[in-house]
């Protein structure tokens, strides 16, 4: 492991992991709520300007890209890989086999189920009027269920169902579920194919 980094004292890294240059791992955090620290798998691969805060339960050969940020509070499987510039709020839980691009905003309160794909730049948001009265006490975050694919630039409105395997095209902005197996694209999106009509899908 590089020494230029900063490992609290509360994080516990499983084996053989792999910490880059100026990574932060166990940031404090304000929350009023009791937090405990962070554990991370084994075979880590957490690159350069990484920063975990506490309270993350993270798997077995999760990785990142740089400039990373992790909130306090997720809960991460395993080989979960989170794409440079991206970012992931508190309170979110992302399972096995996750893909995120790099330069995704994931907001508290999601839900990522095992397979899913998200890719570069995809947006998604947890606060249907920003700024109004008690928002931060509705926020709702996506349900992106198992083997959905969202492709690039997308964004999804707060509170949205993704169903298993669904796909939705590049620049679409999803403002209401998305079927499973079903392909959605355009603004607002909506369904224009099926993923079983697709070749070698």
């Amino acid at each position: 492991m590089e020494s230029n980094h900063e490992i609290y004292p509360d994080v516990k890294l499983g084996k053989n992991p792999k910490v880059g240059a100026y990574v932060i791992i166990g940031v404090p955090t304000n929350s009023t709520e009791e937090i405990k620290g962070t554990c991370i798998g084994d075979s880590a691969n957490i690159r350069s300007h990484t920063v975990i805060y506490t309270g993350n339960e993270i798997g077995d050969l999760f990785q990142t890209g740089h400039q990373v940020m992790i909130r306090e509070c997720n809960q991460i499987g395993n080989r979960v890989s989170i794409g440079t510039g991206s970012v992931v709020e508190h309170h979110v839980v992302i399972g096995d086999d996750v893909r995120v691009h790099s330069n995704a905003f994931i907001p508290e309160y999601t839900v990522i189920e095992s397979g899913a794909w998200i890719g570069p730049n995809v947006v998604i948001t947890n606060a249907l009027y920003p700024l109004s009265k008690d928002v931060k006490l509705n926020l709702k975050g996506a349900l992106i269920k198992k083997g959905a694919k969202i492709g690039a630039n997308a964004t999804l409105l707060p509170g949205v169902t993704l169903g298993e395997n669904c796909l939705v095209g590049a620049g679409a902005v999803v403002t209401k579920d998305v079927p499973a197996g079903k392909i959605v694209a355009g603004n607002p999106a909506r369904v224009i194919n099926d993923v079983s009509n697709l070749p070698n899908y």
